[in-house]
């Protein structure tokens, strides 16, 4: 009796701790990005822009988690999402410095993502990922720099496909970039609609 007592004490601290893990392990919220995205789908209107998808990046988000979304105006949900890289700062390139606690900056040089709306521009050739980027042009004072930063969109080979909390993804000079899988598909979305689209990079 007394070991089948401690059987079921151990089954229920194991539960414990997974119920635990599983709350510490920071996710998108979905509240807070349908909010962003009714906020996004009010200014595509008034801009002329797409309005059936926009790019919604929290950056309040650990990069060791999908951060990166694609939203569906019309269903009302997340489409597509995957891992983005934000700049590494004054830190080493490619490393996972501050996956937690990204610094942003609008100055050429410093290697940090900017906060802010963005227009998503021409296609053109990549030398990274599947040679495909796109050029972002800031519509905020807080990123009016990025074209002249040559902060673009695409993929990166050193981004990962899947989670890797409490990990991170390395981290680039400011562009934000995705896995190859994700660009592909996102790639093909942007192919097919007329009118340009909104990305957005928050905090």
């Amino acid at each position: 009796m007394k070991t089948h007592h401690l059987i079921l004490l151990l089954l229920l601290v194991c539960c414990l701790s997974s119920i635990k893990t599983d709350a510490a392990t920071p996710h998108i919220d979905t509240t807070r990005t349908r909010q962003k995205a009714k906020e996004a789908l009010v200014f595509c209107k008034r801009k002329g822009y797409n309005t059936r998808y926009c790019i919604l990046i929290d950056m309040s988000l650990s990069s060791g988690v999908k951060r990166f979304v694609v939203w569906d105006f019309r269903a009302d949900r997340i489409h597509l999402s995957g891992m983005v890289s934000h700049g590494c700062g004054s830190s080493p390139w490619s490393g996972i410095w501050s996956k937690d606690r990204p610094e942003f900056s609008n100055l050429d040089g410093s290697h940090c993502t900017a906060l802010g709306k963005y227009r998503i521009d021409g296609r053109a050739y990549s030398a990274w990922g599947i040679h495909v980027k796109y050029f972002l042009a800031g519509l905020e004072s807080s990123n009016s720099n990025a074209l002249g930063r040559q902060i673009v969109f695409h993929s990166w080979e050193q981004v990962p496909e899947q989670e890797v909390y409490p990990g991170g993804t390395p981290e680039g000079w400011g562009c934000p970039a995705v896995s190859n899988s994700v660009m592909k598909l996102t790639d093909a979305l942007l192919r097919k609609k007329k009118k340009r689209m909104l990305m957005w990079i928050y905090n």
